[in-house]
Order: structure tokens, then sequence, then C-alpha cells
């Protein structure tokens, strides 16, 4: 655990340089808007060692993977998200000197990311080779407003150099991906453009074909005075830039101010990307720095108004919520139904920046409750919108009629992960995007979508199971094998306990809709049976006897249902038991080390029991929680929350609080050692989780808001904000009393403790506890 980072409740602060951390820090301070994202890169040169990153969404390239894609059924290639042209430069020149934390004196660093104000912030004062020392003060911010535009305002005041300083402000597309797998270069250049001030650069991914539009424009202040000294157009491949000298005395300062934006063909066909970008940029910088910050951070204050969580006496939960908050709002924001949830979000390379089944499982409630109900929609519709795709995938392995088997990893429907025990394996992604249609349905009461979208994925989901159990003559149970659970430190086991219960529960999730759907409208249901040729007896047969005949492992003469068949046979040691020099042990032991082991590495059996903790009684639970988390190693990022959740409900305080701020903190405490790679954004979501469902206790029982709330010893009050079937409403819990706000039109029945209350509109509700 790291404790490099200063504790604020608003902000993320950074004092003193340490090269030794940046890649870390990129990640750590990284900015977006949903729309495109850059790492917390310096704008003047860095010949140290670096993580360069500007990601636009919904941009990749198919890179060939370099195994197994000779294989039948194996994805051809892995989706990268693209490092984009690279429109924060600006290099400094000192004389003589270029500007380079690497090769100068660093006497003073602080880096601020304003989590309230959605800025990255940086000072520092520098002594370069020649010893020219000068202070510079840099703010940046992507702007939530217009979300093609980007700004920087760069300062630069001289200490004791008086003589020539030149600017270059610039745009690369002459870059490439750390993580590609041949070492290519994804972008061609198609056109450019450079005059005096302004910029503009086309590229074209190869093999995908999109287009990135680039344009930059800038201004120049010596003190408060607008400038123009004499610029020389740089004008090569990639590359364009301008190239500005001006004088400096000491204690003169010098102001930039750049302006970007970047257009894709997710925008605009590619015949107007030029003009538009022009266009928009030349509209932006006439606004000017201070309107574009003034309005961005007006939207982000409507942004932390509607999901901010509160939490009163512990800074370091405090920050760590906030945190997490901001990177999941900036991430994504709904408004395209092309886009989904990287698992890095903008912050990084690792996993391609592709969609995993962590949206549906983890991210997708945190939206579904904080913002605008099409937001979670769009995820949604995401899904179904590749459902075709999600067909053939099933028959690229041999599956027919219509079942589905969406992709463990995806940028456009496809499966495009390498690993074969995920790739084949991992197929209890299946009933994450089940589960997150009944759990759309059950917070915003949308039954449009089951009737014109959600059944008919539920049908496709239903048959590839039907056809992916099989008969056990031994058992006379269904059984599923060769399968990898949630627990990625467990490959090809039979009869995982969460992948057979999410078969079965979706199974039955179908047939109710089926039958609800009759009931309400039997003529569109009637179409779409035809659609689907869908044999209603038959196929609704044979998921009964299915679900009447399923097999779930357990060990005898407990409740505790086995994570899968044979897990017993393996030496039973305890996490507790390990060295911690041996941690993370997926950076110490060997592959097959870990898979003889007994260890967790997330959530699996608890991931089941998590979702539909209704169906279990508290001891059933407690049994369950009591033998599978000692033997969790918590490896993976989506694991503490999970546990968190459980440990509140089962009323255990004190595990419930280590294991948040664990989540918490994953990140800025970089518990995993992974941070430089980029942040964990979907884990992000279950920190949110972790505080609503957990500690506030909340759940939907037969369509009631209802709320079971525990205030951990370490905090004196905490609040959070829920949007629920139109409402929203704040929540705020302290040691005496619980109140709840409706902040909307409508009056909401909710159950506190099992106790019925009406929640009138535009009312308060104090409960004493």
């Amino acid at each position: 655990m790291s404790s490099y980072l200063q504790v604020d409740a608003w902000n993320i602060i950074e004092y003193g340089f340490s090269p030794d951390r940046l890649r870390e820090m990129e990640s750590i301070f990284s900015i977006g808007n949903g729309k495109m994202g850059q790492r917390a890169n310096f704008e003047e040169s860095y010949s140290g060692d670096s993580l360069r990153g500007s990601y636009i969404a919904g941009i990749y390239y198919p890179d060939k993977t370099r195994v197994g894609w000779w294989k039948n059924g194996y994805p051809e290639y892995f989706a990268k998200v693209l490092n984009a042209t690279n429109w924060i430069g600006i290099d400094i020149h000192i004389g003589d000197d270029v500007l380079d934390l690497a090769r100068s004196k660093v006497l003073d660093f602080k880096r601020v990311l304003n989590m309230r104000k959605g800025t990255l912030e940086r000072e520092f004062k520098a002594e370069t080779p020649s010893g020219h020392v000068v202070m510079v003060k840099v703010i940046r911010f992507i702007s939530f407003n217009e979300k093609e535009i980007g700004a920087i305002r760069y300062s630069i005041t001289s200490l004791n150099y008086s003589g020539p300083v030149t600017f270059i402000p610039y745009l690369d597309l002459d870059i490439q991906n750390e993580d590609a797998n041949y070492d290519e270069k994804f972008w061609d250049e198609i056109t450019r453009e450079v005059r005096p001030g302004e910029a503009y650069l086309i590229g074209q991914t190869k093999k995908t074909h999109f287009f990135l539009a680039t344009g930059m424009c800038f201004e120049i202040e010596k003190g408060d005075i607008g400038i123009s000294p004499d610029c020389e157009i740089i004008d090569r491949e990639k590359y364009v830039g301008n190239s500005c000298t001006l004088q400096l005395k000491p204690g003169e300062q010098v102001n930039l101010y750049k302006y970007a934006a970047n257009l894709s063909s997710f925008d605009c066909v590619e015949e107007k990307l030029m003009q538009e970008t022009r266009s928009r940029l030349l509209k932006a910088s006439q606004r000017g720095f201070q309107k574009l910050l003034s309005d961005h951070e007006s939207a982000w204050g409507k942004k932390w108004d509607e999901s901010d969580v509160t939490i009163d006496g512990d800074p370091s939960a405090q920050q760590g919520i906030r945190f997490n908050i901001f990177h999941l709002l900036q991430t994504y924001t709904g408004e395209d139904e092309r886009l989904n949830i990287g698992p890095k979000g903008f912050t990084g390379e690792k996993y391609g920046g592709s969609t995993y089944w962590d949206t549906e499982a983890f991210a997708f409630p945190f939206y579904l409750c904080t913002t605008d109900v099409r937001v979670a929609r769009n995820l949604l519709l995401y899904r179904y919108k590749h459902l075709q795709k999600a067909i053939e995938n099933a028959e690229k392995l041999g599956f027919s009629d219509g079942a589905a088997l969406y992709p463990m990893v995806t940028m456009n429907g496809e499966e495009c992960h390498n690993e074969w025990e995920i790739t084949f394996e991992e197929i209890h992604r299946n009933g994450a995007i089940a589960y997150a249609i009944f759990n759309y349905i059950r917070h915003t009461g949308d039954e449009d979508y089951m009737m014109d979208y959600g059944l008919e994925v539920l049908i496709a989901l239903s048959r590839f199971w039907k056809q992916r159990v099989q008969f056990s003559e031994d058992k006379k149970k269904y059984v599923i094998l060769g399968v990898t659970g949630p627990n990625e430190y467990e490959n090809n086991v039979n009869n995982n306990w969460y992948t057979n219960f999410m078969a079965s529960w979706t199974l039955k999730y179908t047939l109710e809709n089926l039958e609800h759907s009759a009931d309400r409208d039997e003529r569109k249901l009637g179409r779409l049976m035809k659609k689907l040729n869908f044999n209603f007896h038959e196929e609704t047969s044979a998921w009964k006897h299915i679900l009447d005949h399923m097999y779930f492992p357990a060990i005898p003469g407990t409740r505790i249902f086995l994570q899968q068949d044979g897990y017993l046979d393996k030496e039973q040691v305890l996490a507790a038991d390990l060295d911690p020099e041996q941690r993370p042990l997926n950076q110490n032991w060997s592959w097959d080390r870990i898979l003889r082991s007994p260890f967790i590495k997330q959530a699996d059996v608890l991931q089941g029991i998590y979702f539909f903790d209704h169906q279990f009684d508290t001891e059933t639970i407690r049994e369950n929680f009591d033998y599978y988390e000692p033997r969790t190693v918590h490896e993976s990022s989506l694991s503490a929350c999970i546990h968190a959740i459980l440990a509140a409900k089962l009323g255990d305080q004190k595990r419930a609080y280590d294991l948040y701020l664990r989540t918490a903190r994953l990140d800025l405490d970089d518990y995993n050692k992974e941070v430089a790679e980029g942040l964990h954004i979907t884990s992000m979501a279950g920190t949110w989780l972790a505080i609503v469902e957990g500690f506030g206790g909340m759940r939907i029982e037969n369509g009631t808001l209802y709320f079971k709330p525990m205030i951990p010893e370490q905090w004196n009050a905490y609040s959070f904000n829920i949007r629920y079937r139109g409402n929203l409403m704040t929540v705020h819990i302290d040691r005496s009393e619980i109140k709840f706000l409706n902040r909307s039109d409508q009056d909401l029945s909710i159950k506190v403790f099992n106790k019925p209350y009406l929640l009138k509109a535009h009312s308060g509700l104090d409960i004493k506890t």
C-alpha cells in the first residue's frame, strides 16, 4: 500500500517530482469527458520513461493476436483502443536548453487533480542544464460541454533568465500503442494543414478505416497583453506546429493558450471533417479559455449534484469514493449507444479499451442509479444491437438455432479476446447480460424495453444454455463442463457453481417473461415468436426440464455451495498463511502453481449470492462468506467490493469497512501494483456499490426501494443520491437518524428496516434510529 498522494476531500495532490512513479501518476491524473481522454503526460518534452496516451472513444484497431489465431473459433485479433494524435504538446526552449524535467533539476513540483471542477493543474520550478530557472504553471481540461474540445493554459515565468524563449505548440500523429503485438503503427496520414496560429491533421486507422481530425490553435500573452510574435511553420509527415520565439526577462510571465478539437468519423462524414473541426475549434477559441473553463466547471457541478457521495469523519474514504465517481463520470456519459465502458477507460492501454462483462455486473448499477435513465438504457441497447454478432460468435463454436454467446471482450460485438481459457470458457458473461436486463427493469419499471428488446436477448441466451448443458447419467442431473468462472485462478473446471446458477436463473427469468409478455401484449409476442422461429412448447419444455434437474455442487452437511467439482481436492490453506512477499500471486507464482492452489482471485460463489441475496437466508450467506473470504486473495479489482457488501449485510462492520477501503483506494494506493498500466474503471463502480448496497443496505423488494443502513465506526455520517423510477432522492445517515429528501415531483413509497414510509414529492423524511 502506498501513501504517496495527499489526502484531500476534493483533490488528488502530488508533491514532489518522482520519475519512478511517473507512469502511475499519468494514470491517476488522467482526464476525459466520455468522448475522449488523456493520460497526465507533460505538455513539454519529457525524455524519461512515460506512457503517452490520448484516446478517442470508439476508435480501435484489430491487432492480429500472437497466438491461437489458427484454432477453430479462435479470434484472429485483439481489439486495441488506439493511442491517437498527441494534441497537448507544447515544447519549450529556454535559450539553447530544451525544458525537460528528465534533464533539468526540479526545484519544486506540485500536481493537482481537482475533481470538483474537472481540471488538471501542475506547477513546478526547474533549473535547466545551463542554469536557467523558470516557474511553470499549467491548467488543462477536456470540456464537458463541448465534447470535442480540450484546452490548456501554459504559463512560464523567468526567475533568473534573460533571453529568448521558444514555444512550439504542435500536433503529432506519429505515435504508436505500447501494447501493439507487432510494433506496428496503426495510423495513416490523410491530410494536414498548417498556418500561423493554427494546424490540422487528419488520420485514418489501418483496417478499420476510422477517421480522426485534430485541430489546434493558440494565443500568447505577455503579462496580461496579447501579443503576436513571429512564428515559423513546422510541416512534416504526421506532424504540424508553430515555433514562436520571444524575449523574456526575470519576473516576466508568458501565457500560451492552446485549444484543440478532435472529431472522428463517429461525429461526421469524412468529407466534412476538416471543415467541421476548424469551425468548432475557432468557435471555442473565440469564447476564450476562461469562459470554456467556467462552463466546464458548471457542467461538473451538475454531475456532482446528482451523483456525489459524502463521508464525514474519514477523509481517506471520502477521497477514495470521489476519485472513483470522478473517473466513472468522465469515462462514460451514455450519450452514444455505440460506446461502452473499457476496464481502463481513457487511462491506459491494457485490456484494449474494450467491453467486458464488467460493464453489466459492476458498472451498470452506478449509471442506473445516478444518471438519467437513457444512460443505462443505452448500455443495454449496445448489447441488443450486438445480438446478431453474439449469435455468430456462438455459431463459430458449434452452437445453432439462434443461440447467442456474448463476447468476453469486444469493440463491435465480435469476440476478440485471445486467451482460450477466457475466450471459450468464461461463458458466465451471458448471465451478466441477462442480469442487467433484470436490474434495469426492476429499477425503472420500463416494461416496454422487455417487449421491444430484452426478451429477444433472453431467448437467445437461454437457447445457448440449453445447448451448453449436458445430461450426466451418473448424476442424473444437467452439468456444465469445461468452464472458467469469475475466479480466473481456476481454469477448465466442471460445474462451477456460479456458472450453473446463472444459467439456471436465466432460463427461469426468460420463462417468467415469456408468460408475462403473453399477458401484456400477445400480438407483439406473436410477432417475436415468428421472427425467432420459436417453438414455444418444445423449447420451454426443454428449459423447464433443465431447471428441474440442474446440478449444483455443495459441501455435504453444510450450507456451503462448492465452487466447482474437485475444489476440496486442493490443499486447504488460507490467504493469511501466505508470505506477504509472495503477493500478488500473479506476479510471483507460476500459472501452474496458482491453478493448483486453493486461492481465489475474486468472488465466485459469493458473486452469485450477491446478485440474488434475497434468495438465501442469512446463515447460508454467512457460512459461504466465512468459508470463501479467507481463501480469497482479492487480486482481481472486482473482488473486494462484493465481499464488502456481503460483510455489511451480515453486520460484520469491521470487515465491511476494511474491504471497502481496499476497493475505494485500490488505485490511489496501488494495492495490486499495476496502476502504471491504467486505472480499474469498472471496479470503481464497485466502490459505489459497497457504500449504497453495503453500508446503505439498499435493495429492491417486490417493486419497493428498501434500506437497512449501518454506519462504520470511523464515520460520523454519510450520504448518497439515488434515482429510482423517475425519482431522485438524497439519503443521509448519521448515528442518530436517517434523512431522506425526495427531490422529484412525485411521491415515493420506501421501506426502512421493514417499515413502510411515504416520501412525498419535494419533501424530507427524518427517521430516528
